[in-house]
């Protein structure tokens, strides 16, 4: 496999889902002009927050805006495709800067690369991940564990995908996840719970580590990568010269 293709991963720490966004729309101008010569995987973990998509129901947001704050959850309207899902504590959200005229112009490949990455995470846990049928996604036996919703510009992608990892999964009795009535949430941390009764219940610093080392590990050798370590001072420092003006929010 060729993973002479450069991905640069920056981590971003716990940051609002607002201050990401700029980071990520940031880094896709720089990808689209070439100030971001090589693709980029932006993971972060966001402070409690309920997310619309565009092809996000009103009745899929279980709560007011009002009595979703009075729970510390904010809720923010996005551009990216798919319906309402939650972000938060315990969660690996991945956000990858992705020039796709450099793998497959094509966005619904791309979503089939990330399940397939997403996939191979999970078989580091010995967790069977799968898809569902005309849904976007990973599942396990049934039950959803990462969440896909992405948006491009001249083939530049942003946003990306959220692992449940030690999540609190109530936090999904919000909403509709994904508009999918019905469904049952779960994470890393359950499923091996499920498979070890005796297993901690607290939640493990370690496993969020776990976790991210196997999903870099799983999108390269998906998309053929070299990961590499790229420090967010260093990224700041290179989108600081880009130019400010947003890039508009259509599909290609």
């Amino acid at each position: 496999m060729n993973t002479s293709r450069p991905l640069l991963v920056t981590s971003l720490g716990t940051l609002s889902y607002a201050e990401a966004l700029e980071v990520q729309r940031a880094a896709a101008r720089a990808r689209i002009d070439g100030t971001l010569a090589d693709d980029l995987l932006l993971l972060v973990e966001h402070p409690a927050v309920v997310t619309t998509g565009r092809s996000t129901k009103a009745a899929h947001v279980l709560l007011t805006p009002e009595a979703l704050a009075a729970r510390g959850v904010e809720l923010f309207d996005v551009d990216r495709g798919g319906d309402v899902t939650f972000h938060g504590p315990g969660q690996l959200v991945g956000y990858p800067i992705v020039d796709l005229q450099h793998h497959k112009a094509d966005l619904h490949w791309y979503l089939r690369q990330l399940e397939a990455a997403l996939i191979r995470a999970l078989a580091a846990f010995d967790i069977r991940g799968e898809r569902n049928q005309g849904l976007t996604g990973v599942w396990t036996s049934g039950r959803k564990i990462a969440s896909i919703g992405v948006h491009a510009r001249q083939w530049v992608t942003w946003h990306g995908f959220a692992l449940n990892v030690t999540t609190d999964l109530s936090y999904f009795d919000l909403l509709v996840p994904c508009g999918i009535a019905g469904v049952t949430m779960t994470s890393i941390e359950q499923e091996l719970l499920r498979r070890d009764a005796n297993a901690c219940l607290a939640p493990s610093p370690a496993l969020g580590e776990e976790a991210r080392e196997a999903v870099v590990t799983g999108l390269a050798e998906t998309f053929g990568w070299a990961p590499r370590e790229y420090s967010f001072d260093a990224l700041r420092a290179q989108l600081a010269m880009v130019a400010q003006p947003e890039p508009a929010m259509n599909q290609p």
